[in-house]
């Protein structure tokens, strides 16, 4: 496993991290004992960042994480989670309820990373002017250590990152083999201001590996399909055959601190752990991709 500094935070974090949304079941029926061992593996294969939210499952993924933590091992990982869920309010009290649930849910006195979530549903004046003095109250009081801001809209996300406010980023999609517009404002600005970087669905939602969630339009699916036609050289024409190379195209990137893996089945994390060994795309690989995708618009919307 592969580790790196987490920004200006100075955790020491694995590129790989175990993405909490799949563990809420939202993606297929869940075995309450095989997620208890799903978390233990992942530590054991030296994964120590995990991201969950009160969102995924309506609290069932802190829930069941948090149960998997108990027993001494909450103190071998970096623990993530985000306030509030996009359909309540982000109000000043409602955020500093929505921490204090999510620490009972978690089993915990404090949480690591504590995320706004999805700030594009929210109005910018509500963020600024009641959930972030929410967060700094709560810093305050030792119930979080850091705080960061997620979304998929990268235009917002550094308006945000100009505020000077956050410890880390979050988003999804944006970085990835057939559409790397993470790279040309964000994750400047992040090097620049030394916030760390999170990136998730590394896989375009499952487009790249053929296999996309069902709420993917199928327009969105033709366009990836096209892409990934283009990449034949990177899989060989195997079905699934982009995972490998397009993991390994985001942990060779030094500015994406960790790289967020979604799932429920062993096998898939320890193929991707196996991915996360310090090599990334052979160099000629990488300069092909980014030659074919310049300036190619986001796949996602």
């Amino acid at each position: 496993m592969e580790y790196t500094r987490f920004g200006k935070t100075g955790l020491r974090v694995s590129k790989l991290g175990l993405g909490g949304a799949p563990i809420g079941g939202g993606f297929g029926e869940i075995d309450e004992a095989e997620i208890d061992r799903l978390v233990h593996e992942a530590i054991d294969l030296g994964i120590n960042f995990i991201d969950t939210a009160p969102l995924y499952g309506s609290g069932k993924s802190e829930e069941r994480i948090g149960r998997a933590l108990s027993g001494g091992k909450r103190e071998q990982v970096v623990l993530a989670t985000k306030a509030v869920r996009c359909d309540l309010s982000y109000g000043y009290a409602s955020t500093i309820d929505s921490v204090e649930q999510s620490l009972k849910r978690l089993r915990t006195d404090r949480i690591d990373l504590l995320q706004i979530h999805d700030v594009e549903k929210q109005p910018f004046e509500t963020i600024v002017n009641e959930t972030i003095p929410a967060l700094r109250k709560l810093r305050d009081d030792g119930k979080i250590r850091f705080i960061g801001v997620t979304t998929r809209d990268l235009d917002l996300l550094k308006r945000y990152m100009l505020l000077d406010e956050f410890d880390a980023i979050q988003f999804y999609a944006r970085y990835m083999l057939v559409d790397f517009s993470a790279e040309r404002e964000i994750l400047p600005l992040a090097r620049e201001k030394d916030i760390a970087v999170v990136s998730g669905s590394i896989m375009g939602m499952g487009v790249l590996a053929d296999d996309p969630a069902e709420f993917i339009d199928e327009g969105t699916i033709r366009a990836g399909r096209e892409r990934m036609d283009k990449l034949r050289f990177l899989s060989g024409g195997r079905k699934g055959g982009l995972v490998e190379p397009g993991m390994r195209f985001s942990f060779g990137n030094p500015d994406i601190h960790v790289s967020l893996t979604g799932t429920i089945r062993a096998d898939i994390l320890r193929r991707n752990a196996s991915y996360c060994d310090g090599a990334g795309l052979r160099p000629e690989d990488e300069r092909r991709v980014r030659e074919l995708f310049a300036g190619y618009p986001s796949l996602f919307a």
